[in-house]
């Protein structure tokens, strides 16, 4: 036998309230029958005491009790004035208690049911009582001769309203209070009804159990995810953001709730971010990643916000610059390898034209400037990575037509660089802006890029690399190191802001400014000890 299955969250709610509104407004109607029936019984009490008082002091019923046949005379009036004060009945006696006049005439003459002490003591008192006419609330006041000496009580005033009546008009206003109460019930239900439908469209009909489960599979998989997801709602804020996110963007945790606009995260990446189209697959640069961002809005009617996914690529890019490096220097190698075979043939040819001193020093030559090269980066610079970076980025250079040139001020010694600030940083570094002097000093008049890289004193190393190209457009010294900006062909312009992040990475500065030859002179200082606070400092001397 199957169980059956746990009713709907909305379906729960709506229970839940159907039966709190009704225990609500139970409890205001029984709450409002109590206080009428109290306030009307005092009412009642204050209606009675102002009609008695009023009777006692009449001169008229003053003068009949003197009379030796008051009920003639006070019979009629109070009548009258019971039927014009909504009582029940109004009792006027002798002070031992014989009725003078009684709304039932078989009553008149017989003894008054009810207590009359505290009145023959000069008292006006209430009382609830079970009289001729039922159980009543009565007030009791003296009837005093003003004529007499000291006023002495010549007869009795009882005035009362029955609690039947007081019930009738309890009932009256009940009646309109359950008429009110079941108009108030059906509205809270009516209610609770479309706010619980509404709530059963965004729950999809889950129980508790279901949302609680899924809300664990969400904690679960948002944490467990190492790529980095962000949602945005409709007012751009950051509504949700998973561990990668925040490791990847930067962000603290309280992240959540604050504008992307206020992040102090890069130009482009924040419009990308806040883009009202889909993104696919672009790369942005932030102070110590390059990340892929993919995001599309989620709508559905209107504009409900964006999911974004980000994915770590510092690694891969640095892979790919290695890569392109690799690939540079095996181009480098094939040129040679041609080049060489060129020079073989002209050697082997000058000896079989019988020309052997000239075949010697035409090879020498070229031996020996090679040779002069090798030695002089080996032995400058002791760091077998920039050695090679060094030697390789000749090679392509010298196939482009452009010397580069190792500054004789240049002395690295193998094992001074720190494990903090990795070869991989390096070739990141010295290559992209190697790269970008030869492309600038190409076609130049003595086109040459000179290098220079020393440590100093073992606290920092310094790498500069100019060019004697036509340099940079001042008004450009701002945005050379955005990712985009490039004076070559579109869809480049990554390589000086991967420099400007792998040396914020790295603790340390890296300033442009106009080389000796007039090109471009980028400086970049690195700590080589404790690693200091990031800094970029972008200027143009």
């Amino acid at each position: 036998m199957r169980l059956p299955r746990p009713r709907s969250l909305a379906g729960q709610l709506f229970a839940m309230q159907v039966v709190l509104v009704a225990a609500i407004v139970a409890g205001c109607s029984v709450f409002a029958y109590v206080s009428d029936r109290s306030q009307a019984e005092e009412t009642a009490r204050r209606q009675a005491y102002a009609t008695a008082i009023a009777v006692a002091k009449s001169p008229a019923v003053i003068e009949a009790a003197r009379s030796g046949h008051p009920t003639g005379r006070l019979q009629p009036y109070t009548e009258a004035l019971r039927k014009e004060a909504g009582v029940t009945f109004v009792t006027i006696m002798a002070p031992d208690g014989t009725r003078w006049t009684h709304p039932e005439a078989q009553e008149i003459g017989r003894t008054y049911l009810g207590h009359t002490g505290p009145a023959l003591a000069g008292r006006t008192f209430d009382e609830t009582y079970v009289g001729v006419l039922g159980r009543s609330v009565r007030v009791v006041a003296p009837v005093r001769d003003t004529e007499a000496r000291g006023g002495r009580i010549i007869g009795l005033v009882s005035a009362g309203i029955t609690i039947e009546a007081i019930s009738a008009q309890v009932r009256q206003q009940v009646a309109a209070l359950l008429g009110v109460a079941s108009g108030a019930l059906a509205l809270g239900g009516l209610g609770t009804y479309v706010i619980n439908a509404r709530l059963r469209r965004h729950t999809h009909g889950m129980n508790a159990r279901e949302l609680s489960r899924m809300h664990d599979y969400h904690e679960a998989a948002l944490h467990a995810v190492r790529e980095g997801l962000l949602m945005l709602d409709g007012r751009q804020r950051i509504a949700l953001i998973n561990d990668g996110g925040r490791e990847l963007l930067g962000l603290g945790p309280d992240a959540v709730g604050r504008p992307v606009a206020e992040m102090d995260l890069p130009g482009p990446l924040t419009a990308a971010l806040l883009a009202p189209e889909p993104r696919v697959d672009e790369v942005h640069l932030t102070a110590d990643r390059v990340v892929v961002v993919n995001s599309r809005p989620v709508s559905g009617g209107e504009k409900r916000g964006t999911v974004v996914t980000l994915r770590d690529h510092t690694e891969l890019q640095a892979l790919s610059g290695e890569l392109d490096s690799e690939r540079g220097f095996t181009q480098a190698l094939r040129s040679q390898a041609h080049e060489a075979a060129n020079r073989l043939h002209t050697v082997v040819s000058l000896i079989e034209l019988g020309r052997a001193d000239e075949a010697v020093e035409f090879a020498t030559a070229e031996l020996e400037l090679a040779q002069a090269l090798t030695d002089q980066v080996v032995g400058a610079v002791g760091e077998p990575v920039l050695a090679a970076l060094l030697l390789g980025k000749a090679a392509q250079a010298n196939e482009r037509g452009v010397a580069l040139v190792l500054d004789e001020d240049s002395r690295i010694d193998d094992g001074l660089l720190p494990g903090t600030l990795p070869a991989r940083d390096l070739v990141t570094i010295l290559g992209n802006l190697i790269d970008n002097a030869v492309d600038a000093a190409q076609g130049s008049d003595g086109a040459r890029v000179t290098v220079t890289a020393r440590t100093d004193r073992g606290r920092e190393l310094l790498l500069r690399v100019a060019d004697t190209g036509p340099g940079i457009d001042p008004g450009a010294a701002d945005a050379v190191f955005a990712r985009g900006w490039s004076t070559k062909s579109t869809g480049r312009g990554l390589g000086l802001a991967l420099v400007r992040q792998t040396v914020h990475r790295g603790g340390g500065a890296i300033a442009l400014s106009d080389a000796p030859g007039g090109g471009a002179q980028f400086t970049v200082r690195l700590p080589l000890l404790a690693r200091a606070a990031p800094e970029t400092t972008e200027v143009r001397a």
